[in-house]
């Protein structure tokens, strides 16, 4: 959804959670909370990052950026923040993967993981999915999944996601192609 200034504005809330695109504002607590992670958990978490890039003017580009992708309708992208504080606690994305007959994306989740274990990433998805069907009208959310990860294959079941299949040699990353596990949801 974009208003009449040509900026993305899609947002959801939940008891504890509001999910929305992010603003310039947000620099200094976006910052700090990848500062705060903490060390690498397991093996598709990558704990702590060097932020040295991500100056103030570095943000303001990536919003900027991700308003043009919104706006555009090839990704939306969603930072996740506790009500109560306005803390950043993650990122959520859509791609869009086509439109014309299938609105068909693709969600990416990431809660910092100072915040796992505490119900926010369940929280958070469920209300993604809401604006992607709701909002920016996708009939069908696929999850990519890593063979071997099971906290994402975990939260994707938790929302309610379906396992569809191991799509072979499917994405390119580490410098090989990947099998990758399909869990998908479809809009009511």
């Amino acid at each position: 959804m974009t208003t009449k200034e040509g900026r993305f504005e899609c947002f959801s809330e939940t008891d504890r959670l509001l999910i929305r695109p992010l603003n310039k504002n947000d620099y200094q607590n976006w910052l700090n909370e990848y500062e705060n992670r903490l060390p690498s958990q397991h093996r598709h978490d990558e704990g702590k990052l060097d932020m040295s890039i991500c100056t103030m003017e570095w943000f303001h580009n990536l919003v900027d950026k991700h308003q043009e992708l919104g706006v555009s309708d090839s990704a939306h992208i969603f930072g996740v923040f506790r009500k109560n504080d306005g803390t950043h606690i993650g990122m959520i994305d859509f791609s869009t993967l086509a439109r014309d007959d299938f609105h068909w994306g693709r969600i990416g989740y990431t809660i910092h993981n100072q915040y796992w274990r505490l119900g926010y990433g369940r929280e958070a998805v469920n209300a993604a999915l809401s604006i992607a069907f709701q909002q920016l009208n996708f009939h069908r959310i696929e999850a990519h999944i890593n063979l071997d990860n099971t906290p994402s294959v975990k939260l994707a079941e938790s929302v309610g996601m379906e396992f569809e299949c191991v799509r072979k040699g499917f994405i390119y990353e580490n410098d090989e192609w990947t099998d990758h596990l399909v869990y998908y949801k479809n809009a009511n």
